[in-house]
């Protein structure tokens, strides 16, 4: 089968990339901005493409060119913050580039995997399933539930898998995440205020492309929410970290999310129930001790 990923730069493309090509015998056609970062520039079975997704005509060419089985569209703009401050740039991209992609896998007849966010949910009562009503509190989570829903009323064979703060192994000119920041820092000796009354399902990078390719590989449609099971604090998340590293805890200072001064609001609760993906796709996340584990190689 011939996959396109959109994304292919960053830090879940990459691994994706990576997991696809060993695991898999599936032909890769790779988007991203500038030049290819991943390891695998040389694969017979990977063809890559510097795209604006936000162009139309671009991007309708060269779905159309390509004409691959299926789209794992992983592209979005995803710092909060810019698409508070940014709200066109946002919508374009998260938006209006995913209706290009709709439109292209229509003609195409393509099945289409959205990679989504807790952020569509207003964080009030946390612990969502997929049937759990949406109601996001920042434009981010807005254009993603706007994006899912387009995918939704496109009568396409499609599924949507979101995500849950995502931590994990750095790649080539990925940012750093939020537990590769608390190392950073600590390692630094510089004092972090890190909150402790927002409550997550961290999810480990390679958890996150094991369940999308579990998705893509089933062909499964619908909703699935592939995170972690643990629900912690980004506190308790620093703290096990610290401890994990043998870093210094007592730079960790505990504040709540009054103390920020912070563009775009946040949600209080989320976090997963993924007793679906557990069920119908053989999904089994890493705990987050054994993810940083991995992270590290220890």
């Amino acid at each position: 089968m011939k996959i396109l990923l959109t994304g292919a730069n960053g830090l879940l493309g990459q691994h994706l990339l990576h997991l696809i090509l060993k695991e898999t015998d599936h032909i890769v056609i790779a988007v991203g901005k500038g030049d290819c970062r991943t390891e695998f520039l040389h694969n017979k079975r990977l063809r890559y493409y510097s795209l604006d997704i936000t162009d139309a005509v671009a991007a309708n060419r060269l779905y159309l060119e390509e004409q691959p089985g299926l789209f794992i569209h992983a592209a979005a703009i995803t710092q909060v913050d810019d698409c508070e401050s940014d709200k066109v740039k946002c919508w374009n991209t998260n938006v209006t580039a995913t209706r290009f992609l709709i439109d292209a896998a229509r003609k195409i007849n393509a099945f289409v995997v959205y990679v989504s966010t807790d952020f569509v949910f207003d964080g009030e009562k946390g612990n969502y399933s997929e049937s759990d009503l949406t109601g996001p509190v920042n434009y981010y989570g807005s254009s993603k539930l706007a994006a899912e829903n387009a995918l939704l009323d496109s009568g396409l064979n499609a599924a949507i898998v979101r995500t849950c703060l995502v931590y994990g192994n750095l790649v080539n000119g990925s940012r750093t995440n939020f537990i590769s920041w608390v190392k950073e820092n600590l390692e630094e000796g510089k004092t972090i205020k890190v909150v402790n009354d927002q409550y997550r399902t961290p999810t480990y990078i390679e958890d996150l492309a094991k369940g999308i390719l579990l998705v893509t590989e089933k062909k499964a449609t619908g909703i699935f929410h592939i995170s972690g099971e643990e629900l912690l604090t980004p506190y308790e998340m620093a703290m096990v970290t610290a401890d994990f590293l043998s870093l210094n805890r007592l730079l960790i200072e505990k504040v709540d999310a009054s103390g920020f001064t912070q563009t775009a609001k946040r949600p209080a609760k989320t976090g997963f129930v993924i007793t679906k993906a557990k069920n119908e796709l053989g999904y089994q996340p890493l705990s987050f001790n054994d993810g940083l584990i991995k992270m590290f190689k220890i």
